[in-house]
């Protein structure tokens, strides 16, 4: 059985031997909710690469302490995926950040696509940010990740054309494409920007500036998947032919 994974600041300086305490929220729920007590094992990580294994020595309101027993770093896994994910309607965003993050994706950046149905303004756009952040957090989590994904602040066209611009490989997923994804060859290192569409679909200008930037168009197949599965198909893909997942 895994054991549960815990999210802190920092685990820097500490070794076999060091107490770790464990607040706030994050302890509130193990405490509270889980029921976490004294004597359990419980992996601690900073979702930078650091993760601590332990037993829980004390736990209070909001707190509880663990008595640290292995410490690991993990280096950076190559090569870095990045998905610009096109606003998805209702709750469909959340799905896509959650399962994009159980495979490994290490930056996700929601984007106002032209046929997006979701639009983020104002305090709406502050409340789904921080949902997707909180969704992340929890499935980084959950698939134990010692690295967790980024959930980046909301992108126009343009900022997602500059990632694209900046890629070592760039891929635009769009039905029309006559380049299918199982042909492109993977780079083992550097970064790969995959971007997904609405339901609507890519305009032409989108595709347009993104081709002119450098992304290459793809298709998956013959179906046409939504853009909060689509993103998981595409990326999945992709890992399999990397030293990530083969």
């Amino acid at each position: 059985m895994s054991l549960p994974v815990h999210l802190v600041p920092s685990l820097d300086g500490v070794a076999p031997g060091s107490t770790v305490a464990v607040t706030g929220d994050e302890a509130h729920h193990a405490v509270a909710v889980r029921r976490l007590r004294a004597g359990e094992q419980v992996v601690l990580t900073d979702g930078v690469g650091a993760a601590a294994t332990g037993a829980v020595v004390s736990t209070g309101k909001r707190v509880f302490e663990v008595a640290v027993d292995d410490v690991r770093h993990e280096p950076r896994p190559e090569p870095e995926l990045v998905v610009v994910q096109a606003l998805p309607k209702g709750d469909r965003g959340e799905r896509a950040v959650e399962v994009l993050t159980e495979i490994g994706v290490d930056t996700v950046v929601p984007w106002a696509a032209s046929r997006s149905v979701a639009v983020w303004r104002g305090e709406r756009a502050a409340r789904s940010l921080a949902k997707w952040r909180a969704t992340a957090r929890e499935a980084a989590k959950q698939a134990r990740r010692t690295w967790h994904p980024q959930v980046a602040p909301l992108a126009s066209t343009a900022d997602a054309a500059d990632l694209v611009a900046d890629a070592d490989l760039a891929l635009v997923l769009h039905e029309d494409a006559t380049t299918t994804l199982s042909t492109v060859e993977v780079p083992a290192t550097g970064t790969v920007v995959l971007v997904v569409g609405p339901e609507g679909g890519l305009t032409d200008e989108e595709v347009t500036g993104f081709v002119d930037a450098g992304a290459t168009p793809v298709r998956l197949g013959a179906e046409v998947l939504r853009t909060s599965t689509a993103g998981l198909a595409a990326a999945a893909a992709l890992l399999v032919r990397t030293p990530r997942w083969g």
